[in-house]
This record gives C-alpha cells, structure tokens and sequence, in this order.
C-alpha cells in the first residue's frame, strides 16, 4: 500500500527510485492474502477494503469490474483480494509513475541495515549480497510466526503431523478425511482452518482447545451505523474502567432503542488510536490482561456463512470445544499427545494432527529475523515496554536506544500497534501509508 500511495504522490518530479524488497513469488499479497482456496474469507465487508482512503469504493468497483467470484453478502475471499493487491502493485512496477518515481522489485530478503557513520542514510544489504544505499527504509514487515505454544521439549515441532503454520502451501493437504486433529485458538485462523477442513471433507473428530471457549463474533446486517461518541463521552478518560463503563452505558442506551451493540464499537473505529493512547502504561497493561482476548472477539468478527458453517461442524459432533491452556505437546507415534491445564486440571488429549492456529509473534524483543535482530543489536529499533511493536515517532520513525527519531528508519503496519493498538486491518494500514507517503516526500530535497 506504501508502494501505491508514493505513486500516486501529486507534484514531482521525483528524481529517486523505490525499491521493494519482497521474496516471495508475486509482490502485493503478502501472507495473508496468498492462499489458494475460496473458503478464506475476507473478515470484512468489500466497501471496507479499497486500498486508496480517498476512494473507499475503489476494491468494490475493482471486483465488479472483473471476473472475480461473487461476494456473498459483500464477503470476497481472501484470493480475490489478494488478486486486487497484485494488480495494484504490477501497475507500478511495470511502469514510472507520472510524479517521475521509479520503481524496482528484488526478490530477495533484507539480512540487515546499516546507517550511514553520519547517520544519514542507509544500507539495506540483502541474501543475496546486494547492497542498496537508501537516503529512507521502511520496514514494512507485516507479522511474524507465533513462537512454538508448547514446552519444554519441542520435538514435536519436526513432527511429520505438527502444522505451526497453518497458512503453508499444502498445509491441510496431508490431513486424511478420517483424521483426528486438535487445533490450538479459537481465532479467525482456526475459523479458516475449519472452513479448509470442511471444503476438504473432513469427518473425522476436531478438538478445539481455547483459553476463553469463544468464537469470532458474528458480523451483524450491512449499512447499520451509530454516531460516534468518542467527543462526547470518552476525551479525557485516562483509565480503562471509565472507557468500559461509559461503552457499556451506551451499548445499553442503543438497546434499549432496537440498535446492536456493533454499530455502537464500531463507531469508536476512527478514535481506537486516541483512546489507546490517552491510557498510561500501567492502564494498557491492564486492558492486555483482562480485556484484549475479549476485544478480538467482538471487534475482529466473523462472516455469517463463517459462523454457520462452524455451528454445522458443531451440531454435527465433528467440531468440540475443550477449555484450557496447551502446556505440552509430545511425539506418540504418528500420533501427538497434547496437555491441556484448566484451573490447576491438566489432562492429555490425542490427536494425528496438531495445527497451532495462535496469534502472531508481535515482541521484537523475540523475532529473530535477521534484518529486524541487526536492528536491534545496533540500538537502531528498540521494542516497546508491553512488547506489542516498535517505539515510534508519530510519524512511525524509529525511536533508537537514546530515544531519538530516525530520519532514516521508519515502519507502518503491525509494529505500530504500541501507538494505536489496533494497527493491522486495512482501513488502519492505508491511512498510515498515505500520512508515511506524505511524510516521505516532504523530506525529499529536489534540485
């Protein structure tokens, strides 16, 4: 999205070029949006996807406009929209854009960045052993593999039937319909992991093991709105108890008045950041311990025909939920062993498949990607004290060991989430893109 909003830059001519450092096999749909199967929907709805915030229907137009597969209830898949990102991106690598930038993918992986001994520049240098001198390097990283959920001993992990990452070409392919598997998380993977497994025939008995028993919360009727009352109600709160009850008082009030409770959070949506931010650090753990799980249910929510497909593996007696933490996983044969703990309880569950369906790795304290550890070790990118990103700047410049802004190190996207916390769906991350585009250029000298 970066790459798109530097050019669609008005004015130039812009005597630089961009380059895109990306491996994978086509630039633009990242992880997320590269799997090859119909069933992964989208969590949200086609006019909330465009990735130009002054165009909101521009991805809506775009699927009309080709020869996608239809949107139930304005649900694309995951594939179509990774398709859109593509185009986006193919456009303008294959020609210059009108402001005059230039613009060139390697497909290759960034090992490290060094700053200039003036600080004033960089170079990115790549697996390859190509070195690119930067004058501005934005880390757009996207998220990192969950660290393994269980231990100590982690044999498990080279198990023929250990799935760590769901998202793998092929990754459910080798999954017997017959097959018993038990998924770790009860999130939005786990849904798609479902959905996969349905799509794929599976008959045999899936256990589904969840610190809190929920599921995804359903997506409500399209078109349903409420005003926001952010100015009103929340400015100035700074603790997390007076945010959760003048939410609740109105959740109550909307009611009582025929109105769901979704139109009302999510018209807090474009206030997220301020209310985050306007909490000390003491209040933001706070909410991390008691809230965040909650949180995810009720604000990243699930299709309809998500929900109902679940519900049928449920009724059915294919799907069942077990409560508790994983503590252990343990080779048995072709078989793995999985300890589960709830309320001081442990008992072991077996299962042929294992497929961990947690979250992402967000501490960068942890990731040891070779690009993000050089960083680190240099004092260049330091981890934020909730371990939930990077310490940034408001303009997303990296903060150094000594608390200084880079003028040459900046990132968007999911390691922004200590400023916003909610930094990963779309309508966050090209907002944040075209202010970084903005910012970028207002730094360029042109002679």
């Amino acid at each position: 999205m970066l790459l798109v909003q530097l050019a669609n830059l008005p004015g130039g001519p812009y005597p630089f070029d961009v380059h895109l450092v990306e491996p994978r096999p086509a630039p633009g749909p990242g992880l997320a949006y590269s799997a090859r199967r119909q069933e992964y929907l989208l969590n949200v709805r086609t006019t909330a996807l465009s990735a130009f915030p002054n165009q909101p229907d521009h991805f809506a137009r775009w699927v009309a406009a080709t020869d996608s597969p239809p949107c139930e209830q304005q649900f694309c898949s995951r594939q179509v929209y990774g398709r859109y990102l593509q185009e986006l991106v193919s456009t303008v690598l294959t020609q210059p854009a009108t402001n005059g930038l230039r613009f060139f993918w390697h497909q290759d992986s960034a090992v490290a960045a060094t700053l200039t001994p003036d600080g004033r520049a960089a170079t990115v240098r790549l697996a390859s052993g190509t070195a690119l001198p930067s004058d501005q390097v934005v880390l757009a990283l996207g998220n990192f593999p969950p660290l393994p959920p269980a231990g100590p001993d982690q044999a498990y992990l080279t198990h023929s039937t250990y799935h760590g990452n769901p998202w793998a070409p092929g990754a459910l392919r080798n999954i017997a319909p017959q097959d018993s598997v038990l998924l770790i998380g009860s999130g939005l993977t786990a849904v798609d992991v479902l959905l996969g497994l349905d799509a794929d025939g599976h008959t045999g008995p899936v256990t589904v093991v969840s610190r809190n028993g929920r599921w995804p919360a359903e997506h409500g009727p399209a078109g349903l709105s409420y005003p926001n009352f952010y100015a009103a109600d929340l400015a100035g709160m700074s603790t997390v108890g007076e945010v959760l009850r003048a939410v609740r008082h109105r959740i109550r009030e909307a009611a009582a008045q025929g109105i769901d409770w979704r139109p009302v959070l999510d018209s807090l949506r474009p206030s997220l950041g301020k209310i985050w931010a306007a909490w000390p650090l003491a209040e933001q753990a706070r909410f991390l311990r008691h809230l965040a799980s909650i949180w995810s249910v009720v604000r990243h929510r699930s299709p309809p025909q998500n929900t109902a497909a679940v519900q049928g593996m449920l009724d059915a007696g294919i799907v069942r939920m077990q409560l508790g933490r994983v503590r252990q996983t343990v080779p048995q044969g072709p078989d793995l062993a999985v300890q589960v703990q709830q309320q001081g309880q442990a008992r072991w569950l077996t299962a042929r498949h294992v497929i961990s369906c947690t979250g992402p790795l967000l501490d960068y304290g942890r990731i040891d990607s070779a690009l993000v550890t050089s960083l680190r070790e240099a004092g260049l990118l330091v981890p934020d004290a909730l371990r939930l990103g990077m310490q940034t700047n408001a303009h997303g410049a990296l903060m150094d060991a000594r608390g200084q802004a880079s003028g040459v190190l900046f990132t968007l996207g999911p390691s922004r989430r200590p400023a916003y916390f909610e930094s990963t769906a779309v309508p966050e991350l090209r907002q944040q893109a075209a202010a970084l585009a903005q910012h970028l250029a207002g730094d360029w000298v042109v002679e």
